[in-house]
Order: C-alpha cells, then structure tokens, then sequence
C-alpha cells in the first residue's frame, strides 16, 4: 500500500514539477515597457538615387542575347527618374553613430534618417561592407542621441525569445516578436554568412533594424527574409559578434581589414575522409594555393585538410572562411592540417583580404538580367562561383532567377532559384528559357513543367500555368 501512495506522490512531483519549469520558461507578460526602452535608439532609413534608363526607339524589341540589343541600346532618349528606398537603423553611439545594411545605403545620393518622434536628420556614409552587408552612417547633428549596446550572440540560444524594431514597408516604429529558430543558417546571399534565423516577422523595410534579446541587447542586425510575399515566420539577422569586427574597423579605417589565407578549399566528404583515414568528415580540403600567398609560404599544399586554424577547430568547411576573415592582419596563426594521415602544425602570416589577387578576381562582376516576359521574371546566367558557393553538381546549367514580378506564375518561387530545365529542355542560357516559352505559348499550351534548384538546393519539378 504505502509504495502505491510513493508511487503516485512520485508521479504527482515529476509532472507538476515539469510543468511548473515549462511554464518558467513562458513569454513575458508584456513587451511594452522593453519596447518604450528602445524606441528612441531605432531609426527609419530613407534614401533617394538617380536612375539612369533609355526609352526603347523601335517598335519591336530584340530578343535577350542578341547582338543587336546592345549595338542598339544607346540609341534611346535617356531619361532620368529619382528611386527611392526603405530600411531601418540603430544608433550606437550618442554623437549619432547610425548601424544599418550595405544594401540599404547603396548607391545613394541622399541619406535621411527618421526617429520614432518625428525627427528627421540627413546622415552621411562612414564606411559600407558589402560582404558582410553592413553600414555606418553619421548623423549631421550636433544633437545627443539614445544609444544601445551590442550583446553577445554567441550566448543566444534556439529558443531564446527577441524582439525586432524597425521600419516594415515605411510603417515606422514597428514592433514585432518572436524566438530564436535557428543559428548558424547560410542562404548564399553574401559571401560570409552565419545568420541568425528567427520567426519574429520581418518584412521589407526592416532591413538593418536590431533584432533584441530580452535584456535589450543588439545580437543581431535584421537583413534578409525568405519568400518575396512578406514574412512567413523566417528572417534572418547578422549576428552581433561578427558585426561588431566588421562596424569597428568601418568606424576606424573606412574600410574592412581581413585575414587572408591564400588557398581554395571544398567539402570533406565521407568518401574523402575514408581514403585519408580522417575517422569523420571534417575541416577544409585545400584544392589550391595561391602564389605568393601566406599560406604558399608557409607551406600549405594541394590536398591538405586544415582541421584547426588558431585555436578554432574547423568541423566544416564553410567555418574557415568567416574565422579566418575574422583574424587580425598580419597575426601569425598556428594551423593545424591533416596530410598524408599524419597531423603536421604551420606557422602562417596572415595577409589582407582587400589587397590581395584572390579578391580582386573574386570581386563580383555585374551581370545583366534578362527578362523572361511569359513568366514575368528576370534571370541571369548560372556561373562557376554559383555551382561551388552552393555546392551544386559541377555539371550544373541553367539561370538564376533576379526579380519576380508580383502577378508572376512564378510568385510563389523565390530570388536566387536556379531553373534548370523548362518542358523536359535543359536551360543552359536566359536565351534558352524564352525560346522554350515563346514555343509553350505560340502552341497555346495551358501549363508547363519547370525544374528548379530552391536555395536549400533541393531539387523540384513545378507545374506552371500560362495565361
């Protein structure tokens, strides 16, 4: 009798007991008094450029590809229009210090900076990064301003609730909750990428805003959202750690200082790691060094794996990039590599990223958009650097997709979805994918099947209705 009773008082504890811990962990009663802390340091960004176009002289329009287009581009009547765009931002220092993305900024003629109380200053650029997507205004105004303090995103944990401020579709001054869904992400929009992914909505507009956690802490700058219908419970957030290197050598120097290695590395593979006896698959495989570079130097080769680059262990091979990049010009840096089965250490100096060879070839090269009228996209072609960022099949063809129009059969598809075949054709050029929609619809097809990559690289076949 009495281990029936222990047994049910035991019960009684455990669930009760993981109740009450659960319910510990609820969201705060209320945002308000946090959000009423912060709404003076968020800013609405608005920025204005001159756009440049020419009207088409002709009648007709020459298909994309065609010598023609640009043997007769300049003949239009250029016309001059003022674009106009929206983004947020937060003030870090009293004197008007102004954190917001690259992409926000760029091309601006001018910059006008809005508070929550109406306010309006203009702000000047101290210093932009477009391979992190970061931005450092400064306010003309001899005003104070309400700062707040970066936190450590290293501490933040899936899970963890935050809160987002800014300015969604020039709304202003809006607030927004959620958690922490995930860490780490990479979605291939900029070459050093470790977001912070959150469900708390992000919209358009909200780009270079703070993402908070509950202490009222900056750990991450709101940059980029999946799916081009507004939020869908999946935005992601620069985390604060890696913003804070990127915004203090802007704020010093003007410009970004990294560490620069000299090799190109790829994945280890299971089937790698097997022939070289590595146990798992880990760290870097070396593909090639560059001459002259530190690590030619220093002694790295073809075919090492790095496993470890001062002090950090390297479990993938996308880590190594963002540490190295991370780590002071000129340190000399221990680095551990796995070659012929053995562990060897090197001795390494570091360079400059910015002034080395590999970035002036690795500098993106502006490429031209060609639209697609039947489906109401633009597209451009799939290059080498696209198949080894993402990590597709090296025999892969077809093209990028760049803008979606609202009313597009494609809505439902997102930026940077590669297309790789159209009616069981393969896309090898923005060409291929008009002629073959041309065809569809001189042949009053009612749908199509397309083939596509997403960004998660996942491979899908897509019914298409045509009007």
């Amino acid at each position: 009798m009495k281990n029936i009773f222990f047994k049910i008082a035991l019960f009684f504890v455990i669930t009760f007991g993981f109740t009450f811990g659960v319910k510990a962990q609820n969201a705060p009663n209320s945002f308000a008094d946090l959000a009423e802390k912060l709404m003076p340091s968020v800013v609405n960004i608005s920025t204005t450029q001159t756009v440049v176009s020419r009207s088409n002289p002709f009648p007709f329009e020459f298909p994309p590809g065609s010598p023609f287009e640009d043997m007769f581009k300049e003949f239009g009547t250029p016309q001059e229009r003022k674009a106009s765009a929206l983004g947020s931002g937060f003030i870090i220092d009293e004197k008007g210090l102004v954190i917001t993305n690259n992409h926000v900024i760029k091309g601006a003629e001018d910059i006008l900076v809005r508070f929550n109380d109406d306010k309006e200053y203009s702000a000047k650029i101290i210093g932009s990064d477009p391979l992190s997507d970061i931005a450092v205004l400064q306010i003309n105004s001899d005003d104070r301003f309400t700062p707040v303090k970066f936190g450590n995103s290293d501490k933040a944990r899936i899970g963890d609730w935050v809160i987002a401020i800014g300015n969604p579709f020039g709304l202003g001054g809006t607030v927004t909750a959620g958690i922490i869904s995930a860490r780490n992400r990479s979605i291939g929009l900029t070459r050093y990428e470790d977001y912070i992914q959150t469900d708390a909505s992000i919209n358009q507009g909200n780009s270079g805003g703070p993402l908070f956690d509950m202490d009222g802490n900056v750990i991450g700058i709101n940059t980029a959202i999946l799916g081009q219908s507004g939020s869908i419970g999946i935005g992601f957030a620069i985390p604060s750690n890696s913003a804070e290197l990127v915004i203090d050598q802007l704020i010093e120097f003007g410009e970004t200082k990294r560490g620069w290695l000299g090799v190109r590395i790829q994945q280890v593979t299971k089937e790698i790691a097997e022939a070289e006896q590595l146990g798992k698959p880990r760290g870097a495989l070396v593909s090639s060094v560059s001459d002259g570079s530190p690590s030619d130097k220093g002694g790295v080769k073809a075919g090492d794996i790095i496993l470890e680059f001062d002090g950090k262990k390297i479990n993938e091979m996308k880590e190594l990039p963002m540490i190295v990049a991370q780590t002071k010009v000129g340190k000399i840096v221990n680095v551990k590599i796995w070659r012929n089965k053995k562990l060897i250490n090197k001795k390494i100096t570091l360079g400059r990223l910015e002034t080395s060879e590999d970035f002036k070839e690795t500098k993106p090269k502006l490429v031209k958009s060609s639209r697609i009228e039947n489906l109401k996209i633009e597209v451009r072609p799939l290059k080498k650097e696209d198949i080894s960022n993402r990590g597709l099949p090296s025999n892969t063809n077809g093209v990028v997709i760049t803008k979606i129009d609202n009313d597009s059969p494609l809505a439902n598809l997102a930026i940077n979805n590669i297309i790789i075949e159209a009616q069981k054709r393969k896309i090898k050029t923005p060409g291929d994918l008009d002629n073959i929609m041309k065809s569809a619809v001189m042949a009053k097809n009612k749908s199509i099947v397309i083939v596509i990559y997403n960004n998660q690289n996942q491979k899908s076949y897509i019914g298409v209705k045509l009007d």
